[in-house]
């Protein structure tokens, strides 16, 4: 490395799907705000998937980006690709660091290699997964935390998960916040609300928000229950809007046949990227009765979007909330009870977006970038 010249390092952006969920949000807003530093922080290569490489280009100005086989689109041949072809790439750009974000990593990979793991609920929530899922994602948290030269983390109560659970190495795992991008999720004006209106056909009904994949570890079929039972005798009860990608939680099913035939619950699927602040700006509540998070971006994009937030007080959602935030448990008639006491209370629905706006600001993708340049240079010195 000369003198003076930061560490090549190559980030392996071929895990981000093209739905842009909880990874694809992490990548985006990582790279985004590494291509505003000063070329003297940061000399990066990036590898994604074809459909994301122009777009990368655009953003990333100075940065080598370079388009994967079109295999790796699919997952068995990008996790194969991993152990092959990404090693050899490193190679070939140079990189004095291999960055590799979404909890895999090459066994060989020819130089130092950084890993990001974003939760332990593999471990700490094993119920909520199916089998396959769970016994590759441990493998793979296993395999990282042994391999890496250092790991990152997105909370505090990750790394000491990780650290009770797997006795892995404080010394070795830094922790950086993800962040929020103000462009992106912002207090919506009335117009945008209203757009989102129109698009789901909500008319002039209140609703309560979730946005998320409906996987068993976000406690849906219990919102579900809890929303219904908080509003059931209103005159004009709020509705339930689901956004978000489908998961695989058959429960869900079974909670809404249960829900009274005057409630309307929607399930919209994926909302357009430029809708999300007014759906979440827009709501009443947003609604997030987790069992459990590694960080909880969406916890803190509803507050960007000056929306107050019902949540969890567990493992890493009281980092995000603090006190901007109110709490709830994962059954549901506690769910039942808080709700109904938040949708009766204007003011502290006022008090709280208004907390949880102010309290957003203060998770930057800056912050996280710095923290993985930090990282980075750590890793090349050594």
């Amino acid at each position: 490395m000369t003198a003076g010249r930061p560490p090549r390092v190559l980030v392996d952006a071929t895990s981000v799907p093209a739905d842009r969920g909880g990874v694809g949000r992490y990548v985006d807003g990582l790279l985004g705000a590494l291509g505003r530093m000063d070329s003297d922080r940061v000399d990066l290569a990036v590898v994604a998937q074809r459909s994301d490489a122009e777009r990368y280009s655009r953003m990333l100005g100075d940065a080598e980006v370079i388009a994967g086989p079109a295999a790796v689109a699919h997952r068995p041949a990008r996790l194969a690709w991993e152990q092959t072809g990404l090693p050899l790439l490193a190679q070939q750009v140079g990189a004095k660091v291999l960055h590799s974000p979404f909890y895999t990593c090459p066994l060989r990979a020819g130089c130092p290699v950084t890993v990001t793991v974003h939760d332990a609920t593999f471990f700490t929530e094993p119920e909520h997964y199916d089998n396959t899922k769970r016994t590759f994602f441990r493998s793979a948290i296993k395999t990282s935390l042994r391999r890496a030269a250092r790991v990152i983390v997105p909370s505090k109560a990750t790394r000491d998960e990780l650290i009770r659970l797997l006795d892995a190495d404080p010394t070795r795992i830094d922790v950086a916040y993800h962040g929020v991008d103000p462009a992106a999720f912002h207090a919506p004006t009335e117009e945008e609300k209203a757009r989102v209106r129109a698009r789901l056909g909500l008319g002039d009904s209140g609703y309560v928000a979730f946005l998320g994949a409906k996987e068993p570890r976000k406690n849906v079929p219990n919102l579900i229950r809890g929303w219904a039972r908080a509003v059931a005798d209103w005159p004009h009860p709020p509705a339930l809007v689901l956004a978000g990608g489908q998961g695989h939680d058959d429960e869900i099913d079974r909670a809404v046949a249960e829900v009274p035939s005057h409630l309307r619950l929607l399930r919209p699927g994926y909302l357009r990227y430029a809708d999300l602040p007014g759906f979440l700006g827009g709501a009443l509540v947003a609604c997030y009765p987790s069992f459990g998070e590694g960080f909880g971006l969406p916890i803190l994009e509803a507050m960007a979007c000056a929306t107050p937030v019902l949540t969890t007080p567990r493992l890493s959602l009281p980092e995000v909330g603090g006190d901007a935030v109110a709490y709830t448990t994962e059954d549901p008639d506690r769910i039942a009870s808080d709700l109904a006491d938040l949708l009766h209370d204007e003011q502290r629905r006022l008090t709280l977006a208004k907390a949880g706006f102010d309290r957003a600001k203060e998770f930057t993708w800056a912050s996280s970038a710095d923290v993985h340049v930090t990282t980075w240079k750590r890793v090349a010195a050594a």
